[in-house]
């Protein structure tokens, strides 16, 4: 994430920022400049989920064009509460708060986001539910993702992740999770090649899903599970280990570009400098490591648990070698170039 200013005077700004508080200008996320910009200077307008979803995208080109008035993180967007679910419509502006920083960074890795109108069989889409007056189940489900808005609730997520014994619960994570689900056919299914070499890293994907789970929440993961996966999580079924994989990716990326931003990692982190190949894995690989060190020990200065709490052993290292691989063939490949289709 980027180190923003006011347009008009200079102000420092988080992403989250509708208005600049030195010089009182109202501003808004240009997600095509990657910027914020003024408020109704050169014709730009807000999103129509300013108020409801807090958002403050302005419209983007198609936005514009098709009248929806939506941004291009709102159009995701498939279901949402009832404007009458009161805690389910603050949670849900909650939600969209961390979806944005998502679709951001998805946008600044230059990946493909196709959502169901452009493909309505695997199309990417966001169901965000509220559990106010039934159940719901986060996950994801042919592109598109389910999130049980409770998870918007901080006292409620903390829970959880106590009693699922686990190091590290987010809205943000989870949305990088599932969205790794819906990427997995895009970047990885539907190709011969890329399908074999995903079998020798993280296992069968057709491997029984519920037996796997099953497993996991009868007997738990293996003990030397942490050998070969980023999470006890990820080692109950090779789409659960992608998904992760993928997820921590993205919170590598980020977290570097951010931190290149503001002077605390090379300016060689940043997101358009590392679209080079799959040797710039290491390169990346060779940033995080000395910085995920040095931002856990400043958490527990200030006696907070690690930023992140994880390891990567080598296995890990080379399927998240693999994730960078494909999302960096997503941005060079054209459709000029003939690929096999895997059988689908």
């Amino acid at each position: 994430m980027r180190d923003f200013t006011c347009p008009k005077c200079g102000q420092h700004l988080t992403f989250e920022n509708s208005l600049c508080l030195s010089c009182g200008s109202r501003l808004g996320y240009s997600s095509e400049k990657a910027t914020m910009v003024l408020v109704d200077e050169q014709g730009s307008s807000l999103c129509a989920n300013s108020a409801i979803a807090q958002c403050n995208w302005l419209l983007d080109s198609r936005g514009a064009a098709d009248g929806g008035g939506l941004c291009a993180s709102c159009r995701l967007t498939r279901t949402r509460p009832h404007d009458s679910d009161v805690a389910g419509m603050a949670r849900f502006a909650v939600a969209e708060t961390a979806k944005r920083r998502l679709v951001a960074e998805l946008i600044e890795l230059r990946l493909p986001i196709v959502d169901r109108t452009q493909d309505p069989r695997f199309g990417l889409a966001f169901d965000l539910l509220s559990s106010t007056g039934e159940k719901v189940v986060t996950g994801h489900e042919d592109g598109v993702v389910t999130l049980d808005l409770a998870e918007s609730d901080d006292v409620r997520r903390e829970e959880l992740r106590v009693a699922l014994d686990e190091p590290y619960r987010t809205l943000l994570g989870h949305f990088r999770h599932e969205t790794g689900h819906a990427y997995f056919h895009r970047l990885v299914g539907g190709w011969v090649a890329r399908h074999s070499e995903f079998v020798a890293l993280f296992g069968d994907p057709a491997d029984d899903y519920q037996e796997a789970l099953d497993r996991h929440y009868g007997t738990g993961p293996s003990p030397d599970w942490s050998t070969r996966h980023v999470s006890s999580y990820a080692s109950m079924h090779p789409a659960e280990d992608w998904a992760e994989t993928f997820a921590h990716y993205l919170h590598i990326r980020d977290t570097l570009d951010t931190a290149a931003s503001f002077g605390l990692a090379p300016a060689a982190a940043a997101f358009d400098l590392l679209h080079l190949g799959p040797n710039r894995f290491d390169t990346l690989i060779g940033m995080w490591l000395p910085l995920a060190w040095s931002l856990n020990m400043i958490n527990r200065s200030m006696g907070r648990a690690d930023l992140y709490p994880f390891v990567l052993p080598p296995p890990v290292l080379e399927k998240m070698r693999f994730v960078h691989t494909v999302i960096d063939d997503a941005v060079v490949f054209t459709e000029t170039q003939p690929r096999t289709r895997y059988a689908q």
